[in-house]
Protein backbone atom coordinates (compact mmCIF):
# COMPACT_ATOMS: atom_id res chain seq x y z
CA UNK A 1 0.00 0.00 0.00
CA UNK A 2 1.28 3.84 -0.79
CA UNK A 3 0.80 5.49 2.22
CA UNK A 4 2.45 8.67 0.78
CA UNK A 5 -0.01 11.34 2.36
CA UNK A 6 -0.60 12.96 -0.99
CA UNK A 7 -1.41 9.68 -2.84
CA UNK A 8 -3.68 9.04 0.76
CA UNK A 9 -5.40 12.42 0.46
CA UNK A 10 -5.98 11.65 -3.06
CA UNK A 11 -7.80 8.72 -2.58
CA UNK A 12 -9.91 9.64 1.03
CA UNK A 13 -11.04 12.94 -1.47
CA UNK A 14 -12.48 10.47 -3.85
CA UNK A 15 -14.19 8.49 -1.83
CA UNK A 16 -12.11 5.73 -2.89
CA UNK A 17 -10.72 5.18 0.76
CA UNK A 18 -12.12 5.41 4.20
CA UNK A 19 -10.21 5.44 7.33
CA UNK A 20 -11.50 2.65 9.06
CA UNK A 21 -10.67 0.60 4.96
CA UNK A 22 -6.85 1.67 5.75
CA UNK A 23 -6.67 0.61 9.46
CA UNK A 24 -8.15 -2.87 8.81
CA UNK A 25 -5.98 -3.09 5.63
CA UNK A 26 -2.79 -1.82 7.21
CA UNK A 27 -3.22 -4.41 10.23
CA UNK A 28 -3.31 -6.78 7.86
CA UNK A 29 -0.28 -6.38 6.06
CA UNK A 30 1.64 -5.24 9.57
CA UNK A 31 0.30 -8.90 10.94
CA UNK A 32 1.61 -9.67 13.78
CA UNK A 33 5.25 -10.39 13.13
CA UNK A 34 7.72 -8.41 14.85
CA UNK A 35 10.92 -10.33 13.71
CA UNK A 36 12.82 -6.99 12.70
CA UNK A 37 11.73 -5.75 16.52
CA UNK A 38 9.95 -2.50 15.09
CA UNK A 39 7.04 -2.15 17.77
CA UNK A 40 7.27 -2.12 21.72
CA UNK A 41 3.49 -2.15 21.60
CA UNK A 42 1.48 -1.60 18.64
CA UNK A 43 -2.31 -0.84 18.74
CA UNK A 44 -4.85 -3.73 18.29
CA UNK A 45 -7.35 -3.23 15.12
CA UNK A 46 -10.11 -2.57 17.75
CA UNK A 47 -7.60 0.92 19.65
CA UNK A 48 -7.18 1.84 15.57
CA UNK A 49 -10.60 1.47 14.42
CA UNK A 50 -12.03 3.86 17.48
CA UNK A 51 -9.25 6.39 15.85
CA UNK A 52 -10.88 5.84 13.15
CA UNK A 53 -14.24 6.11 13.82
CA UNK A 54 -13.87 9.22 14.97
CA UNK A 55 -13.03 11.02 12.12
CA UNK A 56 -16.70 9.93 10.41
CA UNK A 57 -18.75 12.59 9.33
CA UNK A 58 -15.63 15.42 9.35
CA UNK A 59 -14.86 17.09 6.45
CA UNK A 60 -11.37 15.73 4.65
CA UNK A 61 -10.38 19.04 3.52
CA UNK A 62 -10.71 20.44 6.94
CA UNK A 63 -8.02 18.05 8.36
CA UNK A 64 -4.58 18.53 6.96
CA UNK A 65 -3.68 14.52 8.51
CA UNK A 66 -6.98 12.93 7.52
CA UNK A 67 -6.64 9.32 8.10
CA UNK A 68 -2.94 9.36 7.92
CA UNK A 69 -1.46 6.74 9.76
CA UNK A 70 1.67 7.52 12.45
CA UNK A 71 4.12 5.52 14.47
CA UNK A 72 5.79 7.32 17.72
CA UNK A 73 8.75 6.33 18.92
CA UNK A 74 8.44 4.84 22.63
CA UNK A 75 9.31 8.04 24.88
CA UNK A 76 6.42 10.31 23.35
CA UNK A 77 3.43 9.66 25.31
CA UNK A 78 0.11 8.42 23.97
CA UNK A 79 -2.70 8.58 25.95
CA UNK A 80 -3.65 5.26 27.63
CA UNK A 81 -0.94 3.19 25.86
CA UNK A 82 2.75 2.29 28.12
CA UNK A 83 5.70 4.50 27.66
CA UNK A 84 8.52 2.48 28.51
CA UNK A 85 11.32 4.67 26.78
CA UNK A 86 12.89 1.07 26.07
CA UNK A 87 13.01 -0.05 29.88
CA UNK A 88 10.57 -2.43 30.61
CA UNK A 89 10.89 -1.47 34.58
CA UNK A 90 10.64 2.36 34.18
CA UNK A 91 7.14 2.06 32.27
CA UNK A 92 4.07 4.07 32.85
CA UNK A 93 0.50 4.45 31.38
CA UNK A 94 0.06 8.19 30.68
CA UNK A 95 -3.66 9.46 30.64
CA UNK A 96 -2.72 12.10 28.24
CA UNK A 97 -0.63 12.11 25.12
CA UNK A 98 2.00 14.10 24.61
CA UNK A 99 1.25 17.81 23.37
CA UNK A 100 2.48 16.97 19.47
CA UNK A 101 0.44 13.77 19.68
CA UNK A 102 -2.56 15.27 20.68
CA UNK A 103 -1.56 18.14 17.85
CA UNK A 104 -1.67 15.27 15.45
CA UNK A 105 -4.52 13.41 16.50
CA UNK A 106 -6.31 16.81 16.23
CA UNK A 107 -5.21 17.06 12.73
CA UNK A 108 -6.65 13.93 12.03
CA UNK A 109 -3.40 11.29 12.17
CA UNK A 110 -4.11 7.95 13.65
CA UNK A 111 -1.65 6.34 15.32
CA UNK A 112 0.01 2.72 14.39
CA UNK A 113 2.19 2.15 17.46
CA UNK A 114 4.84 2.63 19.83
CA UNK A 115 8.76 2.17 18.33
CA UNK A 116 11.84 0.61 20.19
CA UNK A 117 14.41 2.67 20.63
CA UNK A 118 18.02 2.84 21.77
CA UNK A 119 17.16 2.80 26.04
CA UNK A 120 16.05 6.06 27.30
CA UNK A 121 17.42 7.73 23.85
CA UNK A 122 20.84 7.12 24.53
CA UNK A 123 22.71 5.67 21.21
CA UNK A 124 22.75 6.06 17.28
CA UNK A 125 22.47 2.54 16.38
CA UNK A 126 19.10 1.00 17.58
CA UNK A 127 21.00 -2.53 19.03
CA UNK A 128 20.73 -0.91 22.74
CA UNK A 129 17.04 -2.07 23.90
CA UNK A 130 15.87 -5.29 26.00
CA UNK A 131 13.31 -5.20 23.03
CA UNK A 132 16.11 -6.58 20.57
CA UNK A 133 18.37 -4.63 18.42
CA UNK A 134 16.13 -3.38 15.57
CA UNK A 135 17.03 -4.44 11.91
CA UNK A 136 17.59 -2.08 9.26
CA UNK A 137 14.89 -2.34 6.75
CA UNK A 138 17.22 -3.22 3.52
CA UNK A 139 19.54 -5.71 4.70
CA UNK A 140 18.45 -7.31 8.50
CA UNK A 141 22.18 -7.86 8.80
CA UNK A 142 22.66 -4.35 9.09
CA UNK A 143 21.82 -1.43 11.88
CA UNK A 144 18.54 0.36 11.91
CA UNK A 145 20.30 3.72 13.68
CA UNK A 146 19.27 5.10 16.59
CA UNK A 147 18.02 5.97 19.12
CA UNK A 148 15.17 6.29 16.99
CA UNK A 149 15.04 2.97 15.34
CA UNK A 150 11.42 1.38 14.98
CA UNK A 151 10.09 4.97 14.31
CA UNK A 152 12.51 4.80 10.97
CA UNK A 153 11.86 1.13 10.06
CA UNK A 154 7.72 1.47 10.39
CA UNK A 155 7.93 4.23 7.59
CA UNK A 156 10.38 2.81 5.14
CA UNK A 157 8.49 -0.62 5.38
CA UNK A 158 5.59 0.92 4.71
CA UNK A 159 3.96 0.31 8.19
CA UNK A 160 3.17 4.22 8.45
CA UNK A 161 3.09 7.36 6.64
CA UNK A 162 5.20 9.18 8.68
CA UNK A 163 6.51 8.88 12.74
CA UNK A 164 7.58 10.87 15.91
CA UNK A 165 11.06 10.54 17.01
CA UNK A 166 13.18 12.58 19.08
CA UNK A 167 16.94 14.00 18.43
CA UNK A 168 19.22 15.26 21.10
CA UNK A 169 23.02 14.02 19.08
CA UNK A 170 21.48 13.05 15.45
CA UNK A 171 18.83 10.37 16.65
CA UNK A 172 16.18 11.78 14.34
CA UNK A 173 18.73 11.92 10.92
CA UNK A 174 21.49 8.93 11.07
CA UNK A 175 18.12 6.42 11.36
CA UNK A 176 16.88 8.37 8.44
CA UNK A 177 19.59 7.52 6.55
CA UNK A 178 19.83 4.61 6.80
CA UNK A 179 16.52 3.48 5.98
CA UNK A 180 16.31 5.93 2.41
CA UNK A 181 13.87 8.53 4.81
CA UNK A 182 13.84 12.13 4.78
CA UNK A 183 14.33 12.85 8.45
CA UNK A 184 13.90 16.35 10.09
CA UNK A 185 15.48 17.88 13.40
CA UNK A 186 13.26 20.91 13.86
CA UNK A 187 14.33 24.17 15.67
CA UNK A 188 14.64 23.50 19.33
CA UNK A 189 11.62 24.36 21.06
CA UNK A 190 9.56 24.79 17.81
CA UNK A 191 7.82 21.28 18.24
CA UNK A 192 6.96 20.90 22.08
CA UNK A 193 9.05 18.71 24.00
CA UNK A 194 5.64 18.38 26.66
CA UNK A 195 5.24 14.56 27.33
CA UNK A 196 8.38 13.50 26.27
CA UNK A 197 11.01 11.54 28.72
CA UNK A 198 13.89 14.02 28.59
CA UNK A 199 17.31 12.57 27.54
CA UNK A 200 19.17 15.44 27.75
CA UNK A 201 16.30 18.53 28.54
CA UNK A 202 17.85 21.31 27.09
CA UNK A 203 18.67 20.02 23.87
CA UNK A 204 15.73 17.45 23.17
CA UNK A 205 14.00 18.17 20.11
CA UNK A 206 10.70 15.83 18.36
CA UNK A 207 11.78 14.40 15.13
CA UNK A 208 9.99 13.95 11.72
CA UNK A 209 10.51 10.82 9.71
CA UNK A 210 8.82 10.86 6.16
CA UNK A 211 8.51 9.43 3.02
CA UNK A 212 8.93 12.57 1.24
CA UNK A 213 10.54 16.14 2.55
CA UNK A 214 6.92 17.38 1.04
CA UNK A 215 5.36 14.36 3.73
CA UNK A 216 7.66 16.06 6.68
CA UNK A 217 6.90 19.34 5.77
CA UNK A 218 3.05 18.75 6.09
CA UNK A 219 3.46 16.83 9.14
CA UNK A 220 5.50 20.17 10.42
CA UNK A 221 2.60 22.08 9.58
CA UNK A 222 0.72 20.21 12.10
CA UNK A 223 3.22 19.41 14.58
CA UNK A 224 5.12 22.83 15.58
CA UNK A 225 3.69 25.25 17.62
CA UNK A 226 4.32 27.06 21.16
CA UNK A 227 3.54 25.33 24.03
CA UNK A 228 3.02 27.73 26.95
CA UNK A 229 3.49 24.76 29.05
CA UNK A 230 6.47 23.47 28.09
CA UNK A 231 9.19 25.35 29.49
CA UNK A 232 11.20 24.78 26.50
CA UNK A 233 8.78 25.88 24.06
CA UNK A 234 10.10 28.43 21.64
CA UNK A 235 8.01 31.59 19.41
CA UNK A 236 9.36 31.07 16.28
CA UNK A 237 11.62 34.33 15.85
CA UNK A 238 13.50 36.68 13.32
CA UNK A 239 15.83 34.17 11.65
CA UNK A 240 19.60 34.39 11.75
CA UNK A 241 19.97 34.27 7.68
CA UNK A 242 17.27 33.48 4.92
CA UNK A 243 18.19 31.44 1.51
CA UNK A 244 16.71 31.24 -1.83
CA UNK A 245 16.31 27.74 -3.06
CA UNK A 246 17.28 28.75 -6.40
CA UNK A 247 20.37 30.38 -5.60
CA UNK A 248 21.95 29.80 -2.32
CA UNK A 249 25.55 29.01 -1.33
CA UNK A 250 26.86 25.93 0.60
CA UNK A 251 29.52 24.82 3.10
CA UNK A 252 31.47 21.74 2.75
CA UNK A 253 34.03 20.60 4.99
CA UNK A 254 37.46 20.93 4.17
CA UNK A 255 38.65 17.10 2.47
CA UNK A 256 40.97 16.51 5.28
CA UNK A 257 38.38 17.22 7.88
CA UNK A 258 35.48 14.80 5.95
CA UNK A 259 35.79 11.08 8.00
CA UNK A 260 34.22 8.04 6.29
CA UNK A 261 35.31 5.39 8.54
CA UNK A 262 37.17 3.58 6.16
CA UNK A 263 33.89 3.24 3.49
CA UNK A 264 35.27 3.30 0.84
CA UNK A 265 32.21 4.37 -1.41
CA UNK A 266 30.58 6.80 0.64
CA UNK A 267 33.20 9.39 -0.41
CA UNK A 268 32.14 9.34 -3.52
CA UNK A 269 28.90 9.58 -2.96
CA UNK A 270 29.02 12.51 -0.83
CA UNK A 271 30.61 13.96 -4.15
CA UNK A 272 27.80 12.92 -6.18
CA UNK A 273 25.43 14.85 -3.69
CA UNK A 274 27.55 18.05 -4.17
CA UNK A 275 27.42 18.00 -7.66
CA UNK A 276 23.62 17.52 -7.20
CA UNK A 277 23.41 20.70 -4.89
CA UNK A 278 25.22 22.72 -7.52
CA UNK A 279 22.90 21.77 -10.44
CA UNK A 280 19.90 22.62 -8.39
CA UNK A 281 21.86 26.57 -8.29
CA UNK A 282 23.99 25.95 -4.92
CA UNK A 283 27.76 27.27 -5.15
CA UNK A 284 29.84 25.13 -2.60
CA UNK A 285 31.93 26.98 -0.21
CA UNK A 286 34.88 25.01 1.23
CA UNK A 287 34.74 25.66 5.73
CA UNK A 288 37.06 25.22 8.20
CA UNK A 289 34.80 22.73 10.09
CA UNK A 290 37.17 22.50 13.35
CA UNK A 291 34.51 24.53 15.82
CA UNK A 292 31.30 22.18 14.52
CA UNK A 293 33.63 19.02 15.41
CA UNK A 294 34.88 20.35 18.68
CA UNK A 295 31.42 21.40 19.91
CA UNK A 296 30.27 17.53 18.68
CA UNK A 297 32.87 16.03 20.96
CA UNK A 298 31.35 18.22 24.11
CA UNK A 299 28.08 16.52 23.83
CA UNK A 300 29.22 13.31 25.13
CA UNK A 301 32.80 13.41 26.57
CA UNK A 302 31.75 16.63 28.57
CA UNK A 303 29.12 16.92 31.13
CA UNK A 304 25.76 17.44 29.15
CA UNK A 305 25.92 13.31 30.14
CA UNK A 306 24.86 14.44 33.26
CA UNK A 307 21.05 15.44 32.58
CA UNK A 308 20.67 12.12 30.74
CA UNK A 309 21.50 10.73 34.43
CA UNK A 310 19.42 13.81 35.72
CA UNK A 311 16.53 12.46 33.70
CA UNK A 312 16.13 9.10 35.28
CA UNK A 313 18.17 10.16 38.64
CA UNK A 314 15.69 8.32 40.97
CA UNK A 315 15.63 5.19 38.61
CA UNK A 316 18.95 4.99 37.68
CA UNK A 317 19.89 4.82 41.66
CA UNK A 318 17.12 2.19 42.92
CA UNK A 319 16.93 0.49 39.74
CA UNK A 320 20.76 -0.18 37.93
CA UNK A 321 20.15 -3.55 37.09
CA UNK A 322 17.21 -3.10 34.82
CA UNK A 323 19.15 -0.59 32.44
CA UNK A 324 20.91 -2.09 29.06
CA UNK A 325 24.64 -2.47 30.04
CA UNK A 326 25.82 -0.13 27.39
CA UNK A 327 23.55 2.46 28.51
CA UNK A 328 24.31 2.14 32.01
CA UNK A 329 27.94 2.71 31.13
CA UNK A 330 27.11 5.86 29.77
CA UNK A 331 25.24 7.43 31.98
CA UNK A 332 27.29 6.15 35.06
CA UNK A 333 29.80 8.50 33.33
CA UNK A 334 28.04 11.45 34.38
CA UNK A 335 28.63 11.28 37.86
CA UNK A 336 32.39 12.45 37.53
CA UNK A 337 31.65 16.03 36.31
CA UNK A 338 31.40 18.56 39.37
CA UNK A 339 29.59 21.70 39.07
CA UNK A 340 32.44 23.44 38.31
CA UNK A 341 33.33 21.42 34.73
CA UNK A 342 29.65 21.96 34.05
CA UNK A 343 30.46 25.69 33.82
CA UNK A 344 33.70 25.79 32.34
CA UNK A 345 31.93 23.17 29.68
CA UNK A 346 29.42 25.86 29.31
CA UNK A 347 32.01 28.60 28.77
CA UNK A 348 33.85 26.46 26.74
CA UNK A 349 30.33 25.90 24.47
CA UNK A 350 29.80 29.45 24.12
CA UNK A 351 33.37 30.16 22.37
CA UNK A 352 32.67 28.01 19.80
CA UNK A 353 28.92 28.84 19.33
CA UNK A 354 30.88 32.42 18.51
CA UNK A 355 33.39 30.91 15.88
CA UNK A 356 30.69 29.02 14.30
CA UNK A 357 28.57 31.81 14.10
CA UNK A 358 31.19 33.39 11.31
CA UNK A 359 30.32 30.07 9.12
CA UNK A 360 26.82 32.34 8.15
CA UNK A 361 28.74 35.01 6.95
CA UNK A 362 29.97 33.14 3.95
CA UNK A 363 27.72 30.22 3.31
CA UNK A 364 23.59 29.88 3.35
CA UNK A 365 23.33 26.39 4.48
CA UNK A 366 26.16 23.69 5.86
CA UNK A 367 25.91 20.24 3.77
CA UNK A 368 27.83 17.03 5.37
CA UNK A 369 27.14 13.19 5.04
CA UNK A 370 24.63 12.43 7.72
CA UNK A 371 26.73 9.23 8.45
CA UNK A 372 30.25 8.63 6.68
CA UNK A 373 29.36 4.97 7.30
CA UNK A 374 26.81 2.34 8.22
CA UNK A 375 27.73 -0.65 10.32
CA UNK A 376 26.27 -4.44 10.87
CA UNK A 377 24.25 -5.26 13.96
CA UNK A 378 27.80 -7.43 14.68
CA UNK A 379 30.28 -4.77 14.13
CA UNK A 380 28.26 -2.51 16.76
CA UNK A 381 27.81 -5.53 19.25
CA UNK A 382 31.51 -6.07 19.06
CA UNK A 383 32.51 -2.14 19.52
CA UNK A 384 29.46 -0.23 20.18
CA UNK A 385 30.89 2.68 22.07
CA UNK A 386 33.45 3.71 18.92
CA UNK A 387 30.93 3.05 16.69
CA UNK A 388 28.39 5.18 18.26
CA UNK A 389 30.83 7.66 18.13
CA UNK A 390 31.92 7.99 14.91
CA UNK A 391 28.41 8.09 13.05
CA UNK A 392 27.92 11.32 15.67
CA UNK A 393 30.84 12.57 13.99
CA UNK A 394 28.09 14.67 11.45
CA UNK A 395 25.37 15.19 13.82
CA UNK A 396 26.34 15.54 17.46
CA UNK A 397 26.97 19.47 17.34
CA UNK A 398 23.38 20.37 15.75
CA UNK A 399 21.08 21.08 18.93
CA UNK A 400 24.47 22.73 21.07
CA UNK A 401 24.82 25.43 17.91
CA UNK A 402 20.77 25.66 17.82
CA UNK A 403 20.14 24.65 14.45
CA UNK A 404 17.50 23.76 12.29
CA UNK A 405 18.47 20.01 10.09
CA UNK A 406 17.41 17.85 7.27
CA UNK A 407 18.50 14.46 6.40
CA UNK A 408 17.91 13.75 2.40
CA UNK A 409 18.42 10.55 0.90
CA UNK A 410 20.89 10.82 -2.30
CA UNK A 411 21.96 7.64 -3.45
CA UNK A 412 22.40 4.21 -2.94
CA UNK A 413 25.81 2.36 -2.16
CA UNK A 414 26.68 -0.80 -4.34
CA UNK A 415 25.80 -2.92 -1.72
CA UNK A 416 21.93 -2.08 -1.65
CA UNK A 417 22.02 0.25 1.26
CA UNK A 418 20.99 4.03 1.02
CA UNK A 419 23.32 7.11 1.40
CA UNK A 420 22.15 10.51 2.19
CA UNK A 421 23.13 14.07 3.77
CA UNK A 422 22.32 16.28 5.86
CA UNK A 423 21.81 20.44 5.48
CA UNK A 424 21.72 22.45 7.84
CA UNK A 425 21.08 26.15 8.73
CA UNK A 426 20.48 28.51 11.91
CA UNK A 427 17.27 27.83 14.21
CA UNK A 428 13.89 28.88 12.55
CA UNK A 429 14.50 27.84 9.01
CA UNK A 430 12.84 24.83 8.93
CA UNK A 431 10.54 25.52 5.79
CA UNK A 432 13.63 26.71 3.98
CA UNK A 433 16.03 23.44 4.61
CA UNK A 434 12.45 21.14 3.91
CA UNK A 435 12.02 23.19 0.29
CA UNK A 436 15.33 22.71 -0.46
CA UNK A 437 15.33 19.38 0.89
CA UNK A 438 12.68 18.43 -1.48
CA UNK A 439 14.07 19.61 -4.44
CA UNK A 440 17.59 17.70 -3.92
CA UNK A 441 14.83 14.50 -2.87
CA UNK A 442 13.39 14.72 -6.17
CA UNK A 443 16.30 14.63 -8.46
CA UNK A 444 17.01 11.02 -7.00
CA UNK A 445 14.11 10.05 -5.57
CA UNK A 446 12.66 6.51 -7.64
CA UNK A 447 11.36 4.52 -4.58
CA UNK A 448 9.81 5.29 -1.37
CA UNK A 449 11.78 3.84 1.90
CA UNK A 450 12.54 0.58 1.16
CA UNK A 451 8.91 -0.49 -0.19
CA UNK A 452 9.69 -0.12 -4.08
CA UNK A 453 6.90 1.96 -4.87
CA UNK A 454 7.60 5.08 -6.95
CA UNK A 455 6.30 8.47 -5.11
CA UNK A 456 3.23 10.40 -5.97
CA UNK A 457 4.53 13.73 -8.24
Amino acid sequence: MNLQIKYLRNMYLSGALTPSDLVKQLDAEIGSDNSRHIWIRRLTLDEMLTFAKNLEGKTVSDLPLYGIPFAIKDNIDLADIPTTAGCPEYGYTPSKSATVVQKLIDAGAIPVGKTNLDQFATGLVGTRSPYGACQNSFNPEYISGGSSAGSAVSVALGMASFSLGTDTAGSGRVPASFNNLVGHKPSCGLISTRGVVPACRTLDCVSIFALTAEDAAKVLESAQGYDVEDAYSRKETIKLNTFSNSSFSFGVPKTEQLAFFDNTETPALFKQAIQQLESLGGKAVELDFEPFLETARLLYEGPWVAERYAAIREFFETKPDAIFPVTKQIIAGATKFSAADTYVSHYKLKALQRKAEAAWDSVDIIVTPTAGTIYTIEEVNADPVLCNSNLGYYTNFMNLLDLSATAVPTSFQGDGLPFGVTICAPAFNDKQLLALAAKLQNHFLKTLGATGLPPIK
